[in-house]
């Protein structure tokens, strides 16, 4: 599910194959890509659930200008994570509502 040559932007070049935990599971991605895209290529599809009616959201304009993408990353909550760099060891959980520091909660 990676764009290896982006018709535009060219060959995406690789960082090193990193761990992080998602949800309490261990998954990979590559050091530097976005979060919701080392996500996205296993699967995830659901970043968040809305406060109001607890809607599911995920990716939607892809440059950290809506809201859709944030997620609690390592205890911080409402990180965009279209736009956050992944780094090994990275917590990432679904955030619920509008989380706070420290849960997904």
């Amino acid at each position: 599910m990676r764009i290896e040559n982006h018709p535009i932007l060219g060959e995406f070049e690789k960082g090193r194959r990193v761990e992080f935990i998602f949800d309490g599971k261990t998954i990979e991605g590559f050091e530097g890509e976005p979060i919701a895209i080392a996500l996205r290529s296993n699967g995830v599809m659901i970043h968040r659930y809305t406060a109001r009616r607890n809607e599911p959201r995920g990716v939607f304009c892809a440059i950290g200008r809506c809201t859709d993408c944030i997620m609690v990353v390592n205890g911080l909550p409402n990180i965009r994570t279209c736009v956050e760099p992944l780094k090994e060891g990275m917590v990432v959980q679904t955030q619920k509502a509008k989380g706070s520091e420290g849960s997904s909660e």
